[in-house]
């Protein structure tokens, strides 16, 4: 069973749990939940144990088998989890988690958590298909950017406060691409200020400006046009180090697949469906523009990279915003 969103897994684990259950995704705060909501659940059908696995290059994988076979040492059921560091699980992993799914055993229930999944086709792998067949499979999305201020006020809702769209927007500034450092802001507001409407004074107040941004958080907002936001993220990024080569390949992904369609990768993909409508010779421009900061990179040609990528989104979102030529439709 695939569940594709978090918040269909309190529904499922109210009936009897199945054998099996993959929390899969790269965000941390949504993961721990949907693996906390599954233990929870397991506790209160009996399953009173707990054995946690992570394993490294020299793990046994016997380990594993070993512990869906046992019993548990007090006699009752347990829950075995299996915590894989990477998205793209090694033949090891999948021949493990196969014959675990083949032979499920009554008394222990296997909660298995790990990032995204790597590459594509890996939904017909038999890691995940054997999953699939015996489990419930949880796939965590991110939280885009224009959802951030609803997914915060649905959290605030939860321990009976609430903002104004003013107050929302300031904090999912102040938190974006970092849910962990959002779930502790708003515990903090829980603590500090009290139940109903805060204001934006309030909330300005207790948070603290803890936003982690990526390169892919640049390329949505550079897809979408949003001007303000790509200038910011790409100073935030500027200031944590990030690799120019890297924010450079993500863009230009999502600028390729802007202009001439074809594969894109799950990440890709969200962005480039939620993109403006850019011209051909703009998207083309912002091409030229991105080969140009490659040659800025490898010092082939004099320039500021940080500068250049400016540049690049400012021209992109100026040619979309620009009125069409006469006779143009």
């Amino acid at each position: 069973m695939r569940l594709r969103a978090s918040e269909q897994l309190p529904a499922q684990l109210a009936r009897p749990l199945l054998p099996v259950y993959a929390i899969l995704g790269d965000e941390p705060l949504l993961v721990l939940e949907a693996a906390d909501a599954v233990r929870v659940a397991a506790r209160k059908q009996g399953f009173a144990e707990r054995e946690v696995y992570e394993p490294g290059r020299s793990f046994d994988w016997s380990e594993l088998a070993h512990a869906g076979a046992s019993l548990s040492l007090f006699g009752g059921r347990k829950i075995v989890e299996l915590r894989l560091p990477s998205g793209k699980p090694s033949a090891q992993v999948s021949d493990a988690v196969v014959r675990w799914c083949e032979q499920p055993s009554p008394e222990a229930l296997l909660l298995l958590t790990m990032p995204r999944p790597e590459g594509g086709g890996w939904w017909e792998a038999p890691w995940f298909l054997a999953l699939n067949k015996v489990g419930v499979i949880v796939e965590v999305q991110p939280v885009p950017r224009s959802a951030l201020p609803a997914w915060l006020s649905q959290r605030l809702n939860r321990q009976k406060q609430s903002a104004s769209p003013e107050a929302l927007e300031y904090l999912a500034e102040r938190v974006e691409g970092n849910l962990l450092a959002a779930h502790q802001e708003l515990q903090k507001l829980a603590l500090l200020a009290p139940e109903g409407q805060l204001s934006v004074d309030v909330v300005r107040d207790a948070v603290a400006d803890v936003a982690r941004f990526d390169t892919f958080a640049a390329a949505e907002a550079l897809a979408s046009g949003e001007s303000a936001r790509y200038i910011r993220i790409l100073d935030g990024l500027r200031g944590e180090g990030e690799a120019t080569t890297h924010l450079l390949f993500t863009i230009s992904n999502v600028l390729f697949v802007l202009a001439y369609g074809g594969y894109a990768n799950k990440p890709t993909q969200m962005i480039v469906d939620k993109a403006k409508r850019y011209p051909p010779k703009a998207l083309a421009k912002a091409i030229d523009r991105a080969a140009e900061i490659d040659r800025t990179i490898k010092g082939v040609r004099v320039g500021e990279p940080w500068e250049e990528f400016a540049k690049l989104g400012l021209e992109l979102h100026a040619a979309a915003s620009a009125p069409a030529p006469p006779g143009h439709r």
